[in-house]
């Protein structure tokens, strides 16, 4: 519609000049430096208009080799865009080794292959190429020194997943040179501690790790669970104990695992008198299962003692399982064997677990009742063991094929 308009317009506007041009063409005279050129109004229009499309046309030829350029880059970047793109679905459907390939090929035409090699690095690692993966790695590198913080994580991602302790220690340890508080190094430094049992070091990074890191609260407070543990694990006598234990953050102290290690660790440096009188003062304090079934293993200098302190406990608790339990292991230590199965007994009526069985079946055995026992100690198997597969038939009862 507008076209339209526009060509009716010319058409309107040429014949009128054309009109007043055939009436009248006019006269032009141009005096320069002696020379006199004379035309007609109308060779002068197209003169200049001549010369307006030569200086477009020249301007085209010159700017014709950019265009040309421009224009094949476009057609490179797209083909290797389609490349890259093929290439991650190749991956991601599991073809890992249609994929590399193609990864490979578009970062030869693409402008920033940077993508291209590391996406080909892990398609390598994901076939088991760990020296291709690294090839693609360092080309990775070698195209974009800028980012090389970006292809050494990488590389530690992928020796991680390939248990490569050493050699991504070594890796992680160039991106600290580079980026000494980079928060996902960080975070890779410690899942590698924590995976070979590096407690030292883990220790001395979690402070740098809970500043500087996305790293869950949870997580944290696992390692650091667990760097305790094995500290109070290796104390070699009651004081060093107490010292370790003293280091350990309030917030974790009621830490069952934390406990365990304390009270064992206590016990098995000949300090169960202290072990039984941090006990009593907890439980006293506040009542937890834990803390009761660690009662009734604390070896302190009067089992029987130990056993009356149990029992007064009975009249508030009398259906926790984790008390009766306690009470029948003392029973045990006091060689109460009846009294012990009554309270095994209980415990298994009320909450069935492992360790109930266990000590019941070791008491069976005691008392000379041997298939209970087995019974016992199999019923006990039953609860961590999977699923119970069908029963084989019993082949004494097989009748034998007719024709045999």
């Amino acid at each position: 519609m507008r076209f339209g308009i526009i060509a009716v317009i010319a058409v309107l506007a040429s014949a009128l000049a054309a009109t007043f041009l055939l009436t009248d063409p006019g006269y032009v005279a141009i005096d320069f430096r002696g020379y006199l050129i004379e035309m007609s109004v109308p060779v002068l229009v197209a003169v200049v208009a001549l010369l307006f499309i030569a200086i477009w046309a020249i301007r085209w030829v010159i700017e014709a080799p950019r265009r040309l350029g421009e224009a094949a880059g476009r057609y490179r970047a797209g083909r290797a865009g389609q490349k890259l793109t093929r290439g991650m679905i190749e991956v991601a459907e599991g073809n890992f080794a249609r994929g590399e390939k193609l990864l490979a090929r578009a970062a030869a035409t693409s402008d920033a292959p940077l993508f291209n090699y590391l996406q080909a690095a892990r398609a390598a690692h994901l076939q088991g190429k760990d020296a291709r993966r690294d090839e693609w790695l360092k080309l990775a590198y070698e195209e974009s020194p800028e980012a090389a913080n970006a292809v050494l994580l990488t590389q530690a991602e992928l020796q991680l997943d390939r248990s490569q302790y050493e050699q991504a220690l070594a890796t992680l340890r160039r991106i600290e040179e580079n980026s000494r508080d980079h928060a996902y190094a960080l975070a890779l430094l410690g899942r590698l501690y924590y995976r070979l049992g590096d407690w030292e070091n883990l220790a001395r990074l979690l402070p740098r790790l809970g500043k500087n890191t996305r790293i869950e609260p949870e997580t944290l407070d696992h390692w650091t669970v667990r760097i305790h543990r094995e500290n109070i694990g290796r104390a070699g006598d009651g004081d060093a104990v107490v010292a370790e234990w003293a280091r350990v953050p309030k917030r974790l102290k009621k830490n069952p695992e934390l406990l365990d290690a304390y009270y064992s660790a206590l016990m098995r440096n000949g300090c169960g008198e202290k072990a039984e009188k941090d006990l009593t003062a907890a439980i006293k304090a506040e009542w937890r299962g834990p803390l009761v079934r660690l009662f009734g293993l604390v070896e302190g200098p009067d089992p029987s003692k130990q056993l009356l302190r149990a029992e007064s406990w009975l009249a508030g608790h009398g259906e926790d399982p984790d008390l009766l339990l306690a009470a029948a292991r003392l029973c045990l230590r006091n060689e109460l064997w009846g009294k012990a199965r009554s309270y095994l007994e209980s415990v298994i009526a009320l909450r069935p677990s492992p360790e109930a069985f266990q000590e019941y079946g070791r008491l069976l055995n005691q008392l000379g009742e041997t298939d209970a026992a087995a019974d016992a100690f199999r019923e006990g198997l039953d609860l961590v063991s999977e699923p119970r597969l069908p029963a084989i038939p019993d082949l004494s009862d097989t009748k034998p094929a007719s024709g045999s």
